[in-house]
């Protein structure tokens, strides 16, 4: 199979006219591209939702983890969608193996997508790089971060960003980001500000719904008391999600709410964790924590929850966990990373990154509330998400952005002479009305 580029534009045009003629009148072909492992993460799970809700019926999909495959790999091939793992590898420069990139490139070439979009950086980068030396598809890049400090980011990963920001306007047709925060960062970073899409993460309301049969029953597993209040964090125990800021907050809170109790779920989150056992010793909350570990019921978990919280410290975009709990009516409050503020809206709290002290006086403003006026905040929650971030709506966002770039070329089978402008926030139509013509709330006052 001969790899590169074709050494004139005319035959840039006859490839991609190849492309589009052998997909005319079938079903839109997508490959997704992701950095990996296809582990439990956001950008991964979120990947595995985005599958589970397209419509069959106009696109078929193949993902390809540039690295292992994992529990959202399995997952994903159950729904019948092939799953490739290229395992790549970096010597001690960290720098990708080029023949695995050509191999990529081969792969895109034998399976013929009319779409790569592609997950995280570095799946942007290669991914790109390996769709544009196959000569073919339009090119998606995602974008599913919101911090780039020296402190919190890798160095090579500051460097893959600064040759995706120089590539930008080169590779792709258009960007996805899943936070408006997200794409005011990049943009700083230099890259191409008209390629941006925001289509923020969305939640499955048939599954992430009011359960109040699973709530006694998880209650009841816990050992939650009919008075306890039940405060939860679901996340992984990392860097980024600031347990110490939880801590330091339940400690403040323990002292005033005695029925207060805490919830931790996510990988790390166990007894086997002595750092994490330390953490809570030194607070005094050995009594007062639960630990779940990583739990596959996690409808069930927010479903006994009183209050859901968000206490990271920097690198949220648009947090799966905070969705899926104000999805099961759930209120809750959050620290001001990303556009956090702006999926919660009015519907809870918002405090300031590394403020236990804040964190402490919006859980007991929610606990205040009585359980009346946290069912009432819990159902407005439910309702902002059904109606701006529902899982079928942004799934319908993405074919119509692809729609949009394609244009009329898989339909017909009439290739476009240039690729038409990634869409602006607000003109990729109706069905990213949850997404792009929302205007960013007013935050909720601290």
């Amino acid at each position: 199979m001969k790899l590169g580029l074709p050494s004139s534009r005319r035959g840039q045009a006859q490839e991609r006219s190849r492309y589009c003629l052998e997909t005319a009148g079938s079903k839109m072909r997508v490959l997704h591209i992701i950095t990996g492992p296809l582990a439990v993460g956001g950008a991964e799970v979120m990947l595995q939702r985005l599958l589970e809700a397209s419509n069959p019926d106009e696109m078929s999909h193949e993902v390809v983890s540039l690295t292992e495959l994992g529990i959202v790999a399995d997952r994903i091939r159950k729904l019948g969608i092939p799953t490739h793992a290229l395992r790549m590898s970096r010597n001690r420069f960290r720098i990708p193996n080029p023949v695995k990139v050509l191999r990529l490139a081969a792969l895109i070439r034998a399976s013929r997508p009319d779409v790569v979009q592609t997950w995280m950086y570095h799946a942007d980068l290669l991914g790109g790089l390996a769709a544009k030396l196959a000569n073919g598809p339009r090119i998606f890049w995602g974008i599913h971060n919101s911090t780039l400090d020296k402190t919190h980011s890798r160095r090579t990963t500051r460097w893959t960003v600064d040759v995706c920001a120089r590539l930008s306007r080169w590779i792709p047709d258009a960007i996805v980001t899943v936070s408006q925060a997200s794409r005011d960062l990049h943009v700083a970073a230099g890259y191409d500000p008209l390629k941006f899409v925001f289509i923020p993460n969305g939640f499955d309301v048939t599954l992430f719904r009011p359960d109040p049969a699973a709530r006694h029953e998880v209650r009841e597993e816990l050992g939650l008391a009919e008075g306890d209040l039940a405060i939860g964090l679901i996340a992984r125990v990392d860097p980024q999600k600031d347990h110490g800021n939880f801590f330091r907050a339940a400690a403040l809170l323990a002292n005033r709410r005695p029925a207060a109790r805490f919830v931790l779920c996510g990988e790390g989150a166990t007894e086997r964790n002595q750092e994490l056992v330390r953490a809570m010793s030194e607070h005094g909350l050995l009594e007062r924590v639960l630990l779940l570990g990583l739990r596959s019921d996690i409808p069930r978990v927010l479903n006994g929850l009183d209050i859901c919280t968000l206490s990271s410290a920097y690198g949220e975009a648009f947090p799966l966990a905070i969705g899926e709990a104000m999805a099961c009516g759930i209120p809750c409050v959050v620290t001001d990373i990303g556009d956090c503020a702006f999926l919660v809206g009015d519907t809870g709290r918002v405090v300031p990154p590394r403020d236990p002290e804040a964190l402490a006086r919006a859980w007991d403003g929610l606990i205040r509330l009585d359980p009346d006026g946290r069912r009432r905040l819990g159902l407005a929650a439910r309702e902002r998400i059904a109606a701006h971030f529902s899982l079928p709506r942004i799934a319908e966002a993405y074919a119509a952005l692809y729609r949009r770039v394609l244009g009329p070329t898989v339909a017909s089978g009439a290739p476009s002479a240039r690729p038409p402008r990634a869409p602006a926030v607000d003109d990729v139509g109706s069905a990213t009305a949850a997404a792009s013509l929302a205007e960013r709330p007013d935050q909720v006052a601290r």
